[in-house]
């Protein structure tokens, strides 16, 4: 699997997991867990941590096995459908490849964006999710007809949606919080924002934002190439400053 998408993976998560929360079925649960009230960061750390490990050492490693696992225990916890689990499976494919489309330095080659489906679609395997569609465009129309289908609005949508944006904003100096807050309804589509219950930006906005993101990505091109991937747990982690176990991942047993 090639570096540009590693690194679009791990840099483009946010939006990508935003978008299961458009899905009332998915929400609900999300929030009556009471995760993205009282530990957002930690439950955004958990999910990049799990998702990371099997990215770099690969899922039948010994600590992709142990991610997987950890996985499996704490989604056993939960009644969750499997045309929800398929869906969530399909955003951490396809999300990934459209940003880099529209903001990436370069183009993914198709090579780049089997890998990932062929990645992916065995993790769901080992997840025990039924019913995986066998090809990459098969997958894709599977989650362009289940967003069609499943996107709605709902009170625990926005709860959860307000609460991953306002993790997003704490990672910015206080200053900046207040100013940056439209900026992120104008990273979502237009199905999100109605499915969160969020004011649609302006026009102006939503185009500044494109420009900018858009100029990003033709101003790396010129930088030096890089050598080696640069993982989500390579760097201190906040919710681990000390690092972690991956037993310690997730939310408290007796929740």
């Amino acid at each position: 699997m090639g570096m540009n998408f590693l690194g679009t993976w791990c840099d483009r998560s946010l939006v990508a997991l935003m978008k299961t929360y458009c899905v009332p079925s998915i929400s609900k649960l999300l929030d009556k867990t009471g995760e993205f009230r009282d530990r957002p960061q930690k439950r955004y750390d958990d999910t990049s941590v799990i998702v990371v490990e099997m990215i770099k050492w690969g899922y039948d490693s010994e600590r992709g096995r142990q991610a997987l696992g950890r996985m499996n225990a704490i989604h056993g916890r939960f009644k969750i459908t499997n045309a929800d689990f398929l869906y969530v499976l399909s955003t951490f494919i396809y999300e990934p490849i459209r940003w880099n489309a529209q903001f990436g330095w370069r183009q993914l080659c198709e090579q780049e964006k089997l890998a990932a489906f062929y990645f992916w679609r065995e993790v769901g395997k080992r997840m025990h999710i039924q019913n995986i569609p066998a090809t990459y465009a098969e997958f894709e129309c599977y989650n362009q007809d289940y967003e069609r289908e499943n996107f709605s609005y709902c009170d625990a949508n926005r709860r959860v949606g307000e609460a991953t944006c306002d993790l997003f904003l704490s990672w910015f100096p206080k200053w900046m919080r207040s100013p940056l807050k439209p900026v992120t309804s104008a990273l979502f589509d237009e199905r999100m924002l109605d499915a969160f219950g969020f004011e649609h930006p302006s026009q102006w906005l939503r185009n500044s934002v494109t420009n900018i993101l858009r100029f990003r990505g033709f101003i790396l091109r010129f930088f030096p190439q890089r050598q080696q991937s640069n993982f989500y747990i390579d760097y201190p982690i906040r919710s681990y400053p000390n690092g972690y176990e991956i037993t310690q991942i997730g939310p408290p047993e007796n929740r």
